[in-house]
């Protein structure tokens, strides 16, 4: 039986690439307003280039790019380049459809849900709170509280302590097949694979469960729990 929900929250519960996307387009775009000479398609690949290589949560990554290539930092560019990114990132941050949804009626049904996430613990509480969501969880777990990243067994049994969960009665929802999916499995716990959120052409994800939309995770764990109803119709369908 299904007692708790594990959740990563990057590309499945928020589109974060879709949002990193457009905050840099607007960072960029600012740049240039504020006197950066570059072509902007070619700028916003050298910082891209750098995320690849040094994470995607490189807080200094501006200041990077602009020493980098221009040999100095210019503070009215690097300012600007904060100011765009932030305006954006505020505006394009929003939960996937229907993961409002979802988490409401898994508070209903009695299901705990907690977060195991890799990034830094501030931004994921930043982004939680942002999108007005931490009532839904009882428990935020980072990979920061261990030194370790996913698939690293340590943030999973640390999230099934806090619930008071065996493994077998849990269900991890990721998108990253060889982090979420993965580390999961190893300890046992049941697996339901993101598709929507996928960002790396995953041919097999390994996972127990693919979700097109993340309110099929209500009709998964009604059928792991001997429960088979209909989910709930999601608004706007």
């Amino acid at each position: 039986m299904i007692k708790s929900v594990l959740f990563d929250i990057d590309n499945t519960l928020i589109d974060f690439m879709r949002m990193k996307r457009a905050a840099v387009d607007a960072a960029v775009e600012a740049m240039i307003d504020a006197g950066l000479k570059v072509d902007k398609t070619k700028m916003v690949e050298k910082i891209f280039d750098v995320y690849w290589k040094e994470g995607v949560e490189d807080q200094k990554i501006f200041d990077k790019v602009l020493l980098k290539e221009h040999g100095k930092i210019d503070f009215k560019i690097l300012a600007s380049g904060i100011i765009g990114y932030r305006r954006a990132k505020a505006a394009s941050m929003t939960p996937y459809p229907h993961a409002r949804l979802a988490l409401i009626e898994l508070m209903k049904m009695g299901i705990r849900c907690a977060v195991i996430s890799d990034a830094p613990k501030l931004e994921v509480w930043l982004r939680i709170v942002d999108l007005g969501l931490p009532d839904y969880f009882d428990h935020i777990v980072t990979s920061a509280d261990f030194g370790v990243k996913k698939p690293d067994p340590q943030p999973f049994r640390k999230a099934l302590e806090l619930l008071d969960c065996a493994p077998h009665e849990a269900i991890m929802v990721g998108d990253w097949a060889d982090r979420d999916i993965a580390g999961a499995k190893k300890l046992g716990i049941k697996t339901a694979w993101a598709k929507y959120g996928d960002t790396f052409d995953t041919k097999d994800s390994g996972a127990d469960y693919e979700l097109a939309d993340i309110i099929e995770i209500l009709d998964i764990i009604r059928k792991e729990n001997g429960n088979v109803k209909a989910a709930p119709v999601p608004v706007g369908k």
